[in-house]
């Protein structure tokens, strides 16, 4: 079984404090997902995180995502790239220290876009890593883009222009809060094409500086990959809550947080 597990930058950093981690969540959730490696052998794990208070920042300052074409903005262009690549480099060492085969496969490099649309991206590495037993880690990155200059991804983006070739049976999103609440501040227990435009108007931005859309942006998204791939679940749920993401890898059935399917039956 292949699960993309994505770690929200607002769980392992201070979105509203500039490169602050969130030292002892990101120790622990290293230890999670050892535990369940060590349960399940066979599992072929892609991990990626989003860059939190490291990179949206940086991009916000230089307006990095809706593209780059002046000197200075190339400039900032590169400066996202090393400060998500930090926040990135501290993630790996954790996931190492505590024993799981971390490795680093840098989005900027083999992705290109067009109008922020991934066009062309290199899944044979990934693909290779994991035979190899180990766990490839992405985050969100600029990446270069035929249209303008320069732009970012997401790690939801870099991850849906992988789904095509690795099939993931999940795509579980690790974030700070319980799932996707509605207006009355009630878990939405299940989210899909039937119910999505009652709900969006509760669906909130997120908090701190983010550029890449917040809520709204990341559930339309995974509404739109659940569409191209039917079979793929898809749940966003607390990682600050400790053993969630670990009995999740065990088990990606228990119903924790939000689901986001193809349609209305619950799995």
């Amino acid at each position: 079984m292949t699960i993309f597990l994505k770690l929200g930058g607002s769980l392992i950093t201070d979105k509203t404090q500039a490169e602050s981690v969130r030292y002892d969540v990101l120790e622990r959730v290293a230890l999670e997902i050892k535990s369940a490696l060590e349960y399940n052998p066979q599992l072929r794990l892609v991990l990626g995180h989003g860059s939190g208070s490291f990179g949206h920042v940086v991009a916000s300052k230089y307006g990095t995502r809706n593209g780059v074409h002046t000197p200075e903005e190339w400039a900032g262009f590169a400066e996202v790239s090393v400060t998500a690549a930090r926040l990135n480099k501290i993630v790996v060492e954790a996931l190492q220290a505590v024993g799981v085969p971390a490795l680093t496969l840098q989005p900027s490099a083999p992705v290109v876009s067009r109008g922020v649309k991934i066009e062309q991206i290199a899944h044979r590495p990934v693909q290779m890593a994991l035979n190899a037993g180990l766990v490839p880690v992405i985050h969100g990155d600029v990446a270069f883009d035929e249209q303008q200059g320069g732009t970012i991804i997401s790690t939801e983006e870099v991850m849906m222009a992988l789904a095509d070739s690795l099939e993931p049976s999940w795509l579980l999103l690790a974030g700070e809060t319980v799932g996707v609440y509605d207006d009355a501040k009630q878990l939405i227990p299940l989210i899909s094409e039937e119910n999505f435009e009652s709900i969006r108007g509760a669906l909130g931005g997120s908090r701190g500086t983010d550029v890449t859309g917040g809520m709204i942006a990341k559930v339309q998204s995974m509404l739109s990959l659940v569409d191209q791939f039917p079979a793929m679940k898809i749940r966003i749920f607390s990682g600050l809550e400790e053993g969630n993401i670990r009995e999740l890898l065990k088990d990606t059935k228990r119903p924790f947080g939000t689901e986001i399917s193809k349609n209305n039956l619950k799995i």
